[in-house]
C-alpha cells in the first residue's frame, strides 16, 4: 500500500503525496487558476498536470531531489545553483503573464502595518524591526514588469546533479520584480548569492536583494507564526533579519 504523505498543511491549503502524484488542495480557486494558467506559459521545466477537480489539482512527482531547505545546508553544487540562476532568468525573459502583481505602494503599506505589528504586540525587539525596515528600503522602488515565479523558495527548485529537472508552485506567478524572485531563492542561502547571478548572467543590485530578504522576512513573521511553523529555527526568518543588524 502507498503511503500518503504530508508535504505541507495548514488553513489555506495542503499538498499530500501519494506515491509519484501530489494532491494540491485549496481553498482559493483563484490560486489554482493562476498555477494552472502560469504553467501553461513558462518555459522552464514543470510539474505535469494529471487531472483537475476542485478543490483537488493532480500534479506528477518531479524527478530528484530540492536544491535546499529553508535553515539546513544546501549540499546542491555551485553549478545546480547556477543553473536555476540560469533558469529564472529564462523565466524572467518570458513574455508578462496577464496576473499583475502588487504594486510598491501597497507592499510598503503593508510592511508599515506588520511592522507596527511585531513592535506593538513584542514579538521581535524594536531595533531589529527598526534595522531591517531600513534595509527593506532598498526593494521599495520602481521596476520593470517581469514573468515572476513569486514564491521561488529552493524547496520548489528541483535538481538531478547540475540540471534543474522542474520548478513547483505557481500560484503567486505574476508580473512582478525580478530581483524578489532572486531574494526569495536565495532567503537564508546567502553563500549561494554569487553563483546564482552568475548563471542569472546580468548584473543585480545586491542592496536591492538585501532588502528584499528583510521585506519578506518582516512581512511572513505574523503569517508563519499563525499557521504553525517556527520563524525562529536555525537559519530560518530570525536570522535572516538578526544577519542584517
Amino acid at each position: 500500500m502507498q503511503e500518503v504523505k504530508v508535504v505541507v498543511a495548514h488553513d489555506e491549503r495542503a499538498t499530500l503525496r501519494v506515491g509519484d502524484v501530489f494532491l494540491k488542495i485549496d481553498a482559493d480557486q483563484t490560486r489554482v487558476d493562476a498555477e494552472v494558467e502560469a504553467m501553461a506559459m513558462v518555459p522552464i521545466p514543470t510539474p505535469e498536470i494529471l487531472w483537475r477537480k476542485p478543490p483537488v489539482l493532480a500534479l506528477a512527482a518531479l524527478p530528484c531531489t530540492p536544491l535546499g531547505r529553508l535553515g539546513e545546508p544546501s549540499t546542491a553544487s555551485p553549478a545546480a545553483w547556477a543553473a536555476a540562476g540560469a533558469a529564472v532568468r529564462t523565466l524572467h525573459d518570458a513574455p508578462l503573464p496577464p496576473r499583475l502583481g502588487r504594486s510598491v505602494d501597497e507592499i510598503a503599506s503593508d510592511l508599515d502595518s506588520e511592522c507596527e505589528w511585531l513592535v506593538t504586540n513584542g514579538v521581535l525587539p524594536t531595533d531589529l524591526v527598526t534595522r531591517n525596515r531600513q534595509v527593506a528600503e532598498a526593494a521599495l522602488r520602481p521596476w520593470t514588469p517581469v514573468f515572476i515565479h513569486g514564491d521561488l523558495q529552493i524547496t520548489h527548485v528541483f535538481v538531478d546533479g547540475d540540471e534543474i529537472t522542474g520548478v513547483l508552485d505557481w500560484s503567486e506567478a505574476a508580473q512582478g520584480d525580478a530581483l524578489f524572485d532572486l531574494a526569495i531563492l536565495t532567503l537564508g542561502h546567502e553563500e549561494h548569492l554569487d553563483d546564482v547571478v552568475a548563471g542569472y548572467g546580468t548584473d543585480v543590485d545586491l542592496d536591492v536583494i538585501r532588502g528584499w530578504w528583510s521585506l519578506r522576512s518582516l512581512l511572513a513573521f505574523r503569517w508563519l507564526v499563525e499557521h504553525g511553523f517556527d520563524p525562529s529555527s536555525p537559519g530560518c526568518e530570525i536570522d535572516v533579519l538578526r544577519s542584517r543588524m
